[in-house]
């Protein structure tokens, strides 16, 4: 197969102006005094109803505008928004507050013709958020459009990382993802999951992804699941058991059809190992 890397194109006319405008969010986010509400109301006001950034407050409260305009401008602010995770047992008001903002300001903007499939900018964007939702980020991280998360403070996330359109990464129990993980369109990746007697009964488990591993379109890894280095779930797989290193698992469930032909000479590879627990 052919190798092909990334294309290098040249810059928009509109990237200087991005820049400066991501330099003066970031500057914001980093003072302590700011208000992250307050900058996701601002922004997001200004992307939508440009016509009303200088006075959202008046807009929320004129009564002779319609009620669905007054309640759109309103919901530009998260205070005046819910998002799923707030109904959760065991979601901590302390830190979800704290970063729900952010949420609502990287799903706002994905939903915006400003940013849509605007690679570039997109992409900025939510690295920047990141270092401020996530409980650890490395380097070189690569968010497409309209990933989503359960808390997003409980993403562990490595160098290099790269997660594509339209992915759910719930993070209720906690989600690891190593050094140069590649999570393709439209893959889900659990940490919670429900008694099949009784909904309301949780167990969450934290989920692991290694270095190089690759979780490709529409597959899904359960909560708990553990994919060793270098392993690979294939396209609309299921991984309800651990991933082997340097396997690839398809079907549902997911099981090894193959090793990786880049696999070292190490019997741990082939065969069953002790740190595989729960490994097919």
């Amino acid at each position: 197969m052919p190798y092909l890397p990334l294309r290098k194109i040249a810059d928009t006319s509109s990237r200087a102006l991005a820049s400066e405008w991501l330099g003066e969010l970031r500057t914001a986010l980093d003072d302590p005094a700011t208000d992250r509400s307050d900058v996701c109301r601002d922004v997001l006001t200004a992307i939508y109803y440009p016509e009303y950034a200088d006075r959202w407050q008046e807009v929320v409260d004129d009564a002779a505008l319609p009620k669905p305009t007054r309640l759109a401008v309103a919901a530009m602010d998260p205070r005046n928004i819910t998002l799923e995770p707030e109904y959760y047992g065991e979601c901590s008001d302390e830190r979800f507050q704290r970063v729900k903002p952010l949420l609502w300001l990287w799903y706002s903007f994905d939903r915006s013709p400003m940013g849509g499939q605007n690679v570039w900018l997109g992409i900025e964007l939510r690295r920047l958020l990141a270092g401020y939702i996530f409980k650890r980020v490395g380097k070189n991280f690569k968010a497409f459009h309209g990933v989503e998360f359960s808390f997003g403070y409980n993403m562990e996330v490595g160098d290099d990382v790269v997660i594509h359109r339209n992915v759910l990464l719930d993070d209720r129990g906690g989600i690891v993802l190593g050094n140069r993980v590649s999570v393709s369109d439209y893959a889900n990746i659990y940490s919670h999951t429900h008694s099949i007697v009784e909904q309301r009964d949780v167990t969450n488990a934290t989920t692991v992804i290694d270095d190089d591993v690759r979780i490709t379109y529409h597959a899904t890894v359960l909560a708990g699941v553990h994919v060793h280095e270098q392993g690979m779930v294939g396209a609309m797989a299921v991984a309800t058991k651990d991933v082997r290193p340097y396997h690839v698992y398809v079907g549902i469930p997911a099981k090894s059809v193959r090793v990786k032909p880049n696999a070292p000479a190490s019997p741990n590879i082939v065969l069953r190992t002790s740190g595989d627990r729960k490994a097919d």
